[in-house]
């Protein structure tokens, strides 16, 4: 009870006095870039981890090359449908509470992938795990946008961030091939349970995001999700039934009308789910379309060299996984040396380079054959994950520069949509290529030449349309 120092009056309420409320405990930018890291890590390891396992879960379920191309392709295609919406969610109820709902829905579906008693079932879990893989990526990049003020040590945390990504897609393979040799690839799944109990954990030390109006258009969602989905399916069963099939033929209409719907709608509304207006930035196109091209080509050549380890030269599921590791091994050093690179030449340097130097790991691709020495290709892989991971964190850090903060979500979202598009497409075509195992040699050059134009086509606009950086602006 406080002292009093005079007498009340008869009308003065006999209380103490109310100190004034604590200023609002700020998050550490340690447990935000931890959190934020873990969820892209995870994220990233889904999106890899079971191609090693796929051969694995053939044997086990009775899968065709079709359905393995489900199990990838669910992941990814509802990752893509749902990420512009994911953007928009998170804008409007706050990036750290996105990123819980997110978090809690990956753990969950990671169970039920890992108890999955058939295909349909784990090809169904999947699509969950990547809805909740959507909602966490954007939720997680605003998380670090609005944490780090300075602009320098926003770049570099988003490299960071970039770089467990990157990691974590390298190492998919090798973690994947370990664990389905050694326990199940039933255990790729039960990894992410830990992980998810890690990732809440540290959610308990952050503070709540702010919040922003964002309406939630269901009708635009519903045709991006109409559009991937006839898309994929269309490409998928074109290789395994006939491009002139009518369910093919009807899935290709689809895609158009579903596509046309979404971007009629956007010009329509007050509040769009993508600004049309954000397409003038060059820089935007030029960074989503390189996004695009790079995921496609990496997630393209871990699909088919994963099968064509173990399908056609018979390796174990963990020696097909240490195929992987060269690639692995320096992605996070080149990372922040992208980044670096990119402070003083500008954005578009590192990932002009990056996709170069993707394009002729692509191209020597198409010397390895059936009797090829197993170095040939696992060296071939080296210069695939390094020009990826050069490339990505400048194309990262330059969207995000030349959008306001408050569509940071929005943004992270529309960028991940086109590079999980580019995985999903790269999957289903270069399946659908390789289908056929006696023409696999043919399926597989057939890829790489696709992997070869597209890089180049992006690097070309990326060399010549980015801005440079003066020595002025440098500074």
């Amino acid at each position: 009870m406080a002292i009093l120092t005079r007498s009340p009056r008869i009308d003065e309420p006999l209380v103490e006095p109310v100190p004034a409320p604590a200023p609002p405990r700020r998050s550490s930018q340690g447990v935000v870039l931890a959190a934020s890291l873990l969820a892209f890590f995870v994220i990233s390891l889904d999106g890899s981890v079971v191609n090693v396992a796929l051969p694995a879960i053939s044997d086990s379920l009775s899968g065709s090359m079709a359905d393995l191309q489900w199990i990838i392709d669910g992941y990814t295609l509802m990752f893509a449908a749902f990420m512009l919406t994911a953007g928009t969610f998170s804008d409007r109820i706050g990036a750290s509470r996105a990123y819980a709902w997110g978090l809690g829905l990956f753990t969950v579906a990671s169970l039920a992938c890992g108890i999955a008693p058939n295909l349909a079932t784990l090809i169904g879990a999947r699509m969950v795990q990547g809805g909740a893989a959507a909602l966490m990526v954007p939720a997680s990049l605003a998380l670090i946008r609005q944490t780090y003020s300075d602009p320098g040590k926003r770049a570099r945390a988003i490299a960071i961030w970039t770089a467990a990504g990157s990691v974590a897609v390298a190492l998919g393979p090798v973690i994947g091939g370990m664990l389905t040799s050694g326990l199940s690839w039933r255990a790729v799944f039960y990894l992410n349970l830990p992980v998810g109990a890690l990732g809440l954990a540290l959610l308990t030390r952050i503070t709540a995001s702010p919040r922003r109006r964002a309406p939630i258009d269901m009708l635009s969602q519903l045709s991006v999700v109409a559009s991937l989905s006839s898309l994929t399916y269309a490409v998928i069963e074109g290789g395994r039934e006939s491009w002139g099939s009518p369910t093919v033929v009807g899935s290709l209409v689809l895609t158009v009308v579903a596509a046309v719907l979404f971007v009629t709608r956007q010009k329509r509304l007050e509040h769009p789910m993508v600004p049309l207006s954000i397409f003038k930035s060059r820089t935007v196109v030029v960074c989503l379309t390189a996004g695009f091209s790079i995921n496609a080509v990496f997630y393209g050549a871990i699909f088919v060299l994963g099968m064509y380890f173990q399908q056609v030269r018979g390796a174990s599921p963990i020696s097909t996984g240490a195929m992987f590791i060269p690639m692995c091994a320096l992605i996070s050093v080149v990372n922040m040396a992208s980044v670096k690179l990119a402070g003083r030449k500008g954005a578009w340097l590192p990932m002009t380079i990056g996709q170069l130097v993707m394009t002729a790991g692509s191209l020597l691709m198409l010397t390895v054959a059936s009797s090829t020495a197993y170095l040939i290709p696992v060296l071939l892989l080296v210069p695939i994950g390094l020009g990826g991971g050069f490339a990505v964190p400048s194309l990262t850090a330059a969207i995000m520069e030349n959008i306001d903060g408050e569509r940071a979500g929005t943004a992270a979202a529309l960028l991940n949509t086109f590079r999980q598009v580019g995985s999903c497409i790269a999957v289903a075509v270069f399946g659908a290529l390789i289908a056929d195992t006696a023409h696999f040699q043919r399926g597989m050059n057939t890829s790489f030449v696709i992997c070869v134009v597209m890089l180049l086509v992006t690097a070309a606009g990326t060399g010549l349309l980015l801005p440079r950086l003066t020595k002025k602006t440098a500074k």
